[in-house]
């Protein structure tokens, strides 16, 4: 699986938005082409129940996956705790099945890219039958290069686009820019890309975008976005047990700071407040039905308010670090040096840091804790979407040149356990990794050759978690998963791509930077009930009729 990463601040999404509005609203008609009726078009609304029901490719299972370590199932992924030797491992695409074509694509890219040529981009080519020209790009940066490129008439034959930059005008863009896969995927006809057809459902019901199955689809984990680290080691060392209600988090943290000492608590807790007191996921899942079925938005909740205070609360007790408070530094290694001791993040860090305290801090165990409710309730765990990052393709390729890149994808796309996954996450046996102890190994080519963010971009099986070097970071992250999941609860709109109304596109804007003055003490409560107030004058009640709209059509 490729290295999770923190998706970049929304505070970047409008360099990203301006230079695709150009082109909509300057001499290239992307909303012109979308079509224009609120429920299928590509300018706004979303696919009705029925229209998706076409959309959606059959499932059918892989025949040719390994049986997991630990059972997945109800939402929770499954588990790889033990290294599959090579002449155990399946086999999905017995052959290369490309035509030779040639193919640019664009992805992020965290860290430095390979030179061209090098010999693991010879490997899949040749596995594949194709060759492709990456053009990666800078990850920290991404969204602006998109913006750019989708603006313009040079558009890479596969572009990914990670959820998180899925605002202002890209959601057009996608629509107009690229294919519709309907006519290749939808049914049954994505039978003749079998790993593409093992893909879960709820994967491609979130890779509907203008009323069409235009996106390849990453599988995300069902809960993961915001998880609850501590140092288990640490906490155990000390005869500690995680606390079980808001305030006795608050209590705890207090009695562990020790400033003097250069220990804090924690970091920013603002993510886990929000599922602590139960606030609803950002957008398009934000609303919820309040008294007479009128929908409320996540801003105008008791809950979202509490979470801000409550977090407000740990920064004014000074039992957060200094350095989240500056918003600077890196939380991950003052989490590793034990300057924090409970850190909320991504599920990606869970093995990412592990593997890094290996060597130098062998006691080293990171765990997550269960998230608990406030005021005697249980804790709300809102599902994420099936996937939250897509590959998309260009709609001027032919009919056969959009086969050979779902080729492509049905290569990237083999499930774990098969000898296709091992070569795109690993490269060459001998070359890019050798198995030491059991456990494979990467060479210094390895290190540089096989980046984790190319191929896997371009589509990936279900999600599961293997990770047979940390076989107690996989007991511990599906162990959490089901623990967890008794209290994840779906949204109104959950696993819809829904195009808002380009005038209010960004009337969120400025919430995340206000939530950030709001919790260290900058600004007040009072601050933020104003800013909602405004954002209701300035478009947010419009939007509401928009979704209750959608709502209505659908008589639901």
């Amino acid at each position: 699986m490729p290295n999770a990463r923190p998706a970049p601040s929304r505070r970047r999404f409008l360099a990203s938005s301006a230079a695709v509005a150009a082109a909509v609203t300057g001499g290239v008609p992307l909303l012109a082409a979308c079509g224009g009726d609120g429920g299928g078009g590509g300018s706004e609304g979303r696919a009705s129940d029925d229209q998706l029901r076409d959309l959606l490719p059959t499932f059918r299972a892989s025949d040719v996956a390994v049986e997991p370590d630990i059972p997945g199932g109800d939402g929770v992924s499954p588990g790889y705790t033990s290294y599959i030797p090579s002449g155990d491992l399946g086999v999905s695409v017995p052959e290369p099945r490309g035509a030779g074509g040639e193919f640019s694509a664009m992805t992020p890219l965290w860290g430095t890219p390979p030179g061209a040529g090098n010999a693991f981009w010879t490997a899949m080519d040749e596995a594949i039958g194709v060759r492709l020209d990456w053009q990666t790009q800078d990850g920290n940066t991404y969204g602006e290069k998109l913006g750019a490129v989708l603006a313009g008439s040079d558009i890479p034959d596969l572009v990914c686009v990670p959820g998180w930059e899925l605002t202002g005008q890209i959601p057009q863009a996608v629509s107009s820019r690229f294919a519709d896969l309907g006519p290749f995927l939808s049914g049954d006809a994505v039978l003749d890309y079998p790993n593409l057809a093992a893909i879960p459902t709820a994967a491609w019901e979130a890779s509907v975008f203008g009323g069409a199955l235009r996106g390849l689809p990453m599988p995300a984990a069902t809960i993961g976005g915001v998880v609850p680290y501590y140092r288990q080691d640490v906490f155990e060392a000390n005869g500690w047990e995680a606390p079980t209600t808001p305030e006795d988090f608050l209590a705890f943290c207090r009695d562990i700071t020790s400033a003097r000492n250069r220990v804090w608590a924690c970091e920013d807790m603002k993510w886990s407040a929000f599922v602590i007191f139960g606030v609803l996921p950002e957008k398009p899942r934000y609303w919820m039905r309040g008294d007479g079925d009128t929908l409320v938005n996540r801003y105008e909740t008791d809950a979202y308010l509490e979470a801000l205070e409550w977090t407000r609360t740990l920064y004014g007790a000074e039992v957060v670090h200094p350095d989240a408070v500056a918003v600077s530094g890196d939380a991950a290694q003052r989490f590793t040096a034990g300057e924090s001791l409970i850190w909320n993040t991504g599920d990606g860090a869970w093995h990412n840091t592990t593997v890094e305290q290996r060597t130098s801090n062998p006691d080293f165990h990171m765990n997550a804790f269960d998230y608990f409710g406030a005021g005697g309730n249980d804790p709300v765990l809102y599902a994420g979407n099936g996937s939250g990052i897509w590959t998309f393709v260009n709609k001027n390729l032919s009919e056969d040149r959009i086969r050979e890149a779902l080729e492509i994808a049905n290569f990237t796309a083999a499930p774990y356990g098969t000898r296709e996954q091992r070569l795109r996450a690993y490269g060459v046996e001998g070359t890019h990794y050798t198995v030491e102890d059991g456990l494979p190994v990467r060479t210094p080519q390895g290190e540089e050759e096989v980046v984790p963010e190319t191929y896997p971009f371009i589509a990936t099986a279900g999600h599961v978690v293997a990770h047979p070097d940390t076989p107690r970071v996989v007991e511990d992250w599906t162990g959490w998963q089901a623990r967890q999941m008794p209290y994840v609860q779906e949204g109104l709109f959950h696993g819809r791509q829904i195009q808002e109304p380009v005038r209010l596109t960004n009337i969120n804007d400025g919430f995340e930077d206000l939530e950030d003055d709001v919790v260290r003490g900058r600004q007040s409560i009072r601050d933020m009930q104003n800013a909602v107030a405004e954002w209701r004058r300035n478009g947010g009640d419009e939007l509401r009729d928009f979704y209750q709209g959608l709502l209505d059509e659908e008589g639901a």
